[in-house]
């Protein structure tokens, strides 16, 4: 059961305070995943170079994922012990390393891309520093929106997808690799003189191991793990893997296909805060079903390859903002029902879920793709999984989310 520790412990004067807090680190969650996506619009051009197959290019893009899911479990951990505070400039830094790597010394191979990859993956696991950082600021019926704004960060792979293969053409193959961690440094430098964590918080006094097994035991966190592998899951596979969806399905050239991948980020981006805010008002449950019923239908439709204008365009913009709604609604949920010390350890193992949500599809679609020449197997299987996430929320999330004490879930059902 949560508490309402923050409104408790933040002053009523420093009201700025909140806000600068949220700013900083929806920054730095969009710094460092433009960091994360950086060898996804790189792909096609790593293919062609180096004569990938169409699952050692999936695989390439991928890895980065996988390790900045997992290593969401730890981190998230270690930020309910240190703080963000000292978290995000932690990551950041650590995230230069790999970017440099690949920027300068790993392009020339594939084993030198995966090994950078590997560490790139470091950048992926700020998000589980944010949401607990982001969540003891603010009161629980204004965390919906705070996490969801925070969440806005997630745009970083837009960055990703609209500047990169420009730069490559432009300056180089290092220059948006150099760049990237020029932004990562100041970022760093900013985030250590100036965040702070939430007035109050105390450092909980069990190890990490003690603290994950008690979050495992949570109803919450599987529930959450289930529904964001598919919410964010979904948006993290399609924002990796849609520029070859659409160059080998469409025939579409790379530059037009990285930026309707950016199109298809930049809305899913900004629907997310607007699931946080309808959380706050009338519940993440209804918001859920919503999504996952739109998404089964959308991704149903796509399955067929219909035309791209207008029908597949419709299909997986709709889509889109359905996954990003998703993403707001699940962590409002989070923020609402898990107990307020071990938000941080909830989050990681959540975040960890989406992120492995995001890893597979890219294996499966590329398999698919090789074995039978199409997608449509595997956006099928997108709509059956949803249809799955759709009962799950109406029956165990639903039934967890009245038994919690927490005004923004519980509220829902007593109008």
């Amino acid at each position: 059961m949560s508490t309402d520790a923050t409104k408790r412990t933040v002053p009523r004067g420093s009201a700025r305070r909140p806000a600068l807090m949220l700013a900083l680190a929806t920054v730095g969650f969009a710094v460092n995943f433009w960091a994360w996506a950086l060898l996804s619009p790189l792909g096609p051009r790593f293919k062609e170079l180096l004569g990938l197959s169409a699952s050692q290019q999936a695989l390439l893009v991928a890895v980065p994922v996988i390790v900045g899911s997992l290593g969401r479990v730890p981190v998230g951990a270690l930020t309910d012990r240190f703080g963000g505070r000292v978290m995000f400039p932690l990551i950041s830094a650590a995230t230069i390393v790999p970017v440099l790597f690949i920027g300068v010394a790993g392009q020339d191979s594939f084993a030198g891309l995966l090994v950078g990859g590997f560490f790139l993956g470091i950048g992926g696991t700020v998000f589980a520093v944010g949401v607990p950082f982001v969540s003891a600021w603010f009161p629980p019926e204004r965390r919906g929106l705070a996490v969801g704004v925070f969440g806005m960060g997630m745009g970083g792979t837009a960055i990703s997808a609209l500047t990169t293969v420009m730069l490559v053409r432009t300056g180089g193959s290092a220059t948006p690799f150099l760049l990237t961690a020029v932004v990562l440094a100041l970022y760093a430098v900013v985030a250590w003189f100036v965040l702070r964590d939430a007035p109050g918080r105390t450092a909980p006094a069990q190890s990490i191991m003690t603290r994950l097994a008690a979050a495992v035991r949570l109803p919450i966190t599987w529930q959450a793990c289930l529904l964001y592998a598919i919410a964010f899951g979904g948006y993290v596979a399609f924002s990796v893997y849609l520029p070859v969806y659409l160059q080998s399905a469409y025939g579409l050239e790379q530059a037009d296909a990285a930026n309707r991948m950016a199109g298809f980020v930049i809305l899913a981006v900004a629907m997310r805060p607007v699931g946080g805010w309808l959380s706050d008002r009338i519940g993440p449950v209804p918001i859920l079903v919503a999504v996952f019923a739109v998404v089964a239908l959308c991704a149903a439709v796509q399955a067929f390859t219909p035309p791209l204008m207008m029908l597949g365009t419709v299909a997986f913009l709709t889509m889109a903002a359905a996954l990003g709604a998703g993403s707001g609604a699940t962590f409002a949920l989070v923020a609402a029902v898990a107990p307020a010390d071990k938000v941080g350890s909830v989050t990681g193992l959540v975040g960890a879920a989406g992120g492995l949500g995001g890893f597979l599809p890219p294996l499966v679609m590329g398999f698919v793709y090789g074995r039978f020449g199409t997608y449509g197997l595997g956006l099928a299987l997108l709509s059956g999984v949803s249809v799955l996430m759709l009962v799950l929320t109406v029956t165990a999330v639903r039934s967890t989310a009245r038994r919690s004490a927490a005004p923004p879930v519980s509220s829902m059902f007593s109008r």
